[in-house]
């Protein structure tokens, strides 16, 4: 999709001596949510697509279109991030990720001030990647030691009596 090719790349991208905007998780989530965007085919193809899956005429068939069991899935699990997020960031996410607005975009239609779409992504990013369970703690090998949630573990046998 459009998004993550520019506004997203160039934000998680580095500049000289400074971090990147977004992190590694961030854009994670931001390609899984383009992935699931385009599986629920709410965004129009620019393109013709010959196959019959997606033309949606069947030999022998009303012509219309039948939404599959992936697309409808992916339009439920949709329907329920845009109920666990707010309005502001799933709506900034939804035109992003899969519609390929650019932040300037979504500014200037809601009157918002400079740079703050910028900054209502990262916030979106954050929690969609919480919410699917992406986290940057593990990053390698060196880094990926077991921590318990106990600070002893109990034995799983018994030590015997005497």
């Amino acid at each position: 999709m459009a998004g993550e090719g520019t506004v997203l790349t160039r934000l998680a991208t580095a500049s000289a001596g400074e971090a990147a905007f977004l992190s590694p998780e961030q854009l994670l989530a931001a390609s899984r949510l383009e992935g699931l965007i385009r599986r629920a085919q709410l965004v129009q193809r620019v393109t013709m697509a010959y196959d019959p899956a997606r033309i949606g005429r069947q030999p022998g068939g009303d012509g219309g279109v039948d939404l599959g069991d992936s697309a409808f899935d992916a339009r439920r699990r949709l329907n329920q991030l845009a109920g666990t997020l707010p309005v502001d960031c799933w709506s900034v996410l939804f035109d992003v990720c899969g519609l390929g607005k650019g932040l300037q975009t979504i500014e200037s239609e809601r009157r918002w001030p400079r740079r703050s779409a910028k900054l209502v992504l990262r916030i979106a990013l954050s929690q969609l990647a919480t919410a699917w369970g992406l986290d940057g703690a593990a990053q390698g090998a060196e880094t990926a030691r077991a921590h318990a949630w106990m600070e002893q573990r109990l034995p799983i046998v018994p030590p015997l009596a005497d």
